[in-house]
Parts: C-alpha cells; structure tokens; sequence
C-alpha cells in the first residue's frame, strides 16, 4: 500500500534522511522508531506530503504523492507531536471544522463526529471548550480529527508524548484497536510504545534505516540468537571449565560470568552460525561431572539492539 523507494532529504548541508526504503501493507501498525534527531519526522512529514523529498519517491496504492498529491491526502490522516487543537473551540465545533476542510459531505458530518468520538473516547467531551480538556483529551481530540476523514492511513507522530501512564495506556489500546482495519504509523523513541503497540518496526538511525521487521525478526537478525547462558556446579576452577567449553565443536568465545564460592560458575557462550549449541553443551556438562542448574538461549531485548545499532 505505501512504497518508499530511495528517499532522501536534505536541509541545505545537513542531510536529514539518506536512501531509505520500505513498503507497508494495508493493516499494519508500524513503530517508526530512533533516537531525537534520526529523521522520524522528516520522514512522516514527506509521507505526508507536508514537505518534498530532495530525491526518491513516495507511492500510496502506485499513485505518486507528488504528482497526485491531494487525491493521495485525502487517504491520509496525520496527527503532529504537538495536537493541532484550537483551544477556544468546543471540541465538536472543531471536528465538524476540520471535517469541511477535508471534504467529508455536509451530511455525514455529525455522523463521521459521533463515530469518531465513539472510537477515540471522548463523546463526554465534545461540548466542551478544547481548552479546558486534560492533555491526554486533547490527544485524543488531535486522533480524532485525524481519523474524521476516515482514512485508510494513520500517521501519528509522538502520540503519547507527556501524557501520564495511564493515558498512555489509553491511547495505545485506541491505537492498536484502529491498526485493525486500516494502517497505522506511528513516529516514537519509546521502545514500551512500540513492542506494546506495533507488530512491526522501522529503526533509523543518523537518517539510515538500520533495521525492518517485527519485534522477533529484529531479536533474530540484531540479537545474538546464537548466544547461551550456562550455570553449574563445579569442582573445579573457572578457568578450567573455560578452556573445556571453549573445546566444544561449534563454540566460538566463552565469557566467564561468576564463579561463586560455593562452586556455582556461569558462562556466555557464542556460537557459530544458528548451531543449537545446547545438546552438546549439556553432554559436555555431564562428562565434566558438573551438576547443570541453568542452559538456556539467551537475546538481547530490544532496548539494547536499539542501543548497539543507534550509539555508533
């Protein structure tokens, strides 16, 4: 449905976005995820249409966003960090504001802000003046008049920034009710955010994409998958159990970890390839005469894949 082919962004010297590339189907919730400054922004504003790429091209459904630009918008709704909310405005007065301006039939107008305020959650507050709404409300009014359109494309940039945990809670599940039948994008650098709402991620980094694919692929391709924990009882020292684990075939490096008074000792143990390391592990053990207490296949969580390949 979306396709990103080689887009690059330049703000005169500074090059914001450098040949990224990816497609996303219809009915995907997408964590568009980075450090402050990656080129989130940059990016849902030319998926947006709000600003031109230097280079590259940008197609919903093979239309081009550019030459095509308002029929493609009007299959889009956007929501900016900062919720473009008049606050001296009742919050239905807004939405049936915003609602003209996209084009919706005059007809359909309070039926498309009934509908809306229903899946949103704030039919309570639709008589009410936008500014005297909590944060949280006027995120969701900012949802709201992204969605009053009914497009087939959500695009939210830093949709929990500075709400409290509990509204952030409530707008992910909002967030993840509407990825149901429509796709959604959302621009964070909150890892919680993403694994709790999105069931695939896009990682840049310095204006590169780095990483693609869903939470498990990313742990897979990025996470050690091919690493072990092993914890025993030994006789002997640690520097012994090293050098017989490291004799293992398929073993690549073997790093100490703790070797307790009690004779408890730990190790991380690399191996070659996507080798399962762990039968034969567990027979080195028993030939050693050692008790095992601990074998298992050990990844790195997202937070430190998004640490590794965001800090160099």
């Amino acid at each position: 449905m979306i396709a990103v082919s080689n887009l690059v962004r330049d703000y005169g010297p500074i090059r914001a976005l450098s040949d990224v590339s990816f497609t996303i189907e219809r009915g995907q919730v997408v964590g568009l995820l980075g450090p402050n400054g990656a080129g989130k922004t940059t990016c849902m504003k030319i998926l947006t249409g709000f600003i031109a790429a230097t280079s590259g091209e940008v197609r919903i459904d093979g239309q081009d966003i550019v030459e095509h630009g308002v029929e493609v918008r009007k299959r889009i709704g956007y929501l900016p960090e900062n919720a473009p909310v008049h606050q001296d405005m009742r919050t239905r007065d807004y939405l049936r504001f915003v609602a003209r301006i996209r084009g919706v039939e005059p007809g359909r107008i309070d039926e498309r802000i009934e509908q809306v305020a229903r899946t949103v959650g704030i039919v309570p507050v639709l008589d009410q003046d936008i500014g005297t709404l909590s944060k949280g409300f006027r995120q969701r009014v900012g949802l709201a008049q992204a969605m009053v359109h009914n497009p087939e494309i959500l695009i939210l940039d830093e949709p929990t920034s500075g709400l409290d945990p509990n509204q952030i809670v409530e707008i992910r599940e909002v967030i993840k009710e509407l990825g149901q039948d429509r796709t959604v994008i959302l621009s964070t650098h909150n890892l919680p955010e993403v694994t709790a709402t999105c069931n695939r991620i896009l990682l840049i980094h310095r204006g590169r994409l780095v990483a693609d694919g869903t939470p498990d692929e990313i742990q897979q391709q990025h996470g050690g998958s091919n690493t072990f924990r092993l914890s025993v009882q030994v006789g002997g020292d640690t520097a012994s159990g090293t050098e017989l684990l490291a004799r293992i075939p398929g073993v690549t490096h073997v790093t100490p970890l703790e070797h307790a008074l009690d004779g408890t000792a730990e190790w991380r143990i690399e191996g070659a390839g996507n080798t399962d390391l762990r039968p034969d592990l567990f027979r080195g053990v028993v030939q050693a005469g050692w008790t095992l207490l601990e074998l298992r296949r050990e990844r790195q969580d997202l937070e430190a894949i998004f640490q590794r390949l965001t800090l160099s």
